[in-house]
């Protein structure tokens, strides 16, 4: 299901704006990739335009590159890194490094709050490329350029169109928020979300010229599940502050 932005309304991340500034804590998150394991950073606590009531049960993790999220507070979070891309995973249970790493694991099951930055200049723009097949048709010149530099790659690994499950709202040509229904392959899954009884809710974002992707995929316990709109609409606000 297609949804576009009405003329004249507010986006997410603007009436996020326009709320209440509140304060959350600063969790600092490991993580490991290509040349070897990063420390947890060291921040302050982090304000944002949420009412006070809802900033007490929320939490801003970052890793050691930088990139960073809003998710449930006490959860447990790790990042990876490459040279595709970043990823940030924040989950209610602690999370093994050593499985996440092993080449052998398939993904979460249950709730889960991944944001993923893809390269669109290295490797990370096969990802990229798919993304856009997917749901940014203005871009669909960035994807004949992926094929036509690889001889080895086919045009059908680049399905066209969105998945047919989703429902999408679009809130520009670089941007849009997604569900992908319990039990549903979708935007949701093309993540280390796998599909479980529970639907999966984000928003995927170009950024700069190359263009990189930002992805946030999120499946909340049922009493948290009031979060995931704030937490897609401060990754829309976070994106936004990071475009040049």
């Amino acid at each position: 299901m297609l949804i576009a932005l009405a003329a004249g309304a507010r986006t997410s991340a603007q009436t996020a704006s326009a709320q209440t500034k509140s304060v959350v804590p600063f969790v600092g998150c490991k993580s490991d990739g290509q040349i070897g394991p990063g420390k947890a950073p060291r921040g302050k606590p982090k304000t944002i335009s949420v009412p006070a009531t809802v900033a007490q049960r929320l939490a801003y993790y970052e890793e050691e590159g930088g990139l960073a999220v809003l998710a449930p507070s006490g959860w447990y979070c790790f990042g990876t890194y490459g040279s595709s891309g970043t990823n940030l995973y924040v989950a209610p249970q602690p999370i093994d490094p050593k499985l996440i790493l092993s080449g052998s694991w398939k993904g979460f099951t249950g709730p889960i709050v991944q944001f993923t930055l893809e390269y669109g200049g290295t490797s990370g723009r096969f990802g990229v490329a798919k993304t856009i097949a997917r749901v940014f048709p203005t871009h669909s010149e960035f994807v004949s350029k992926v094929i036509s530099d690889q001889e080895q790659v086919s045009p059908i690994s680049f399905p066209r169109g969105p998945y047919p499950n989703d429902k999408l709202i679009y809130k520009g040509d670089d941007s849009v928020e997604f569900e992908t229904p319990a039990q549903s392959k979708g935007l949701g899954t093309d993540s280390f979300l796998l599909p479980s009884s529970d639907p999966i809710r984000g928003v995927k974002i170009l950024v700069g010229a190359e263009p990189d992707l930002m992805s946030l995929s999120a499946r909340l316990p049922a009493s948290e599940t009031d979060l995931t709109s704030v937490i897609i609409q401060q990754t829309e606000l976070y994106a936004a502050s990071v475009k040049p």
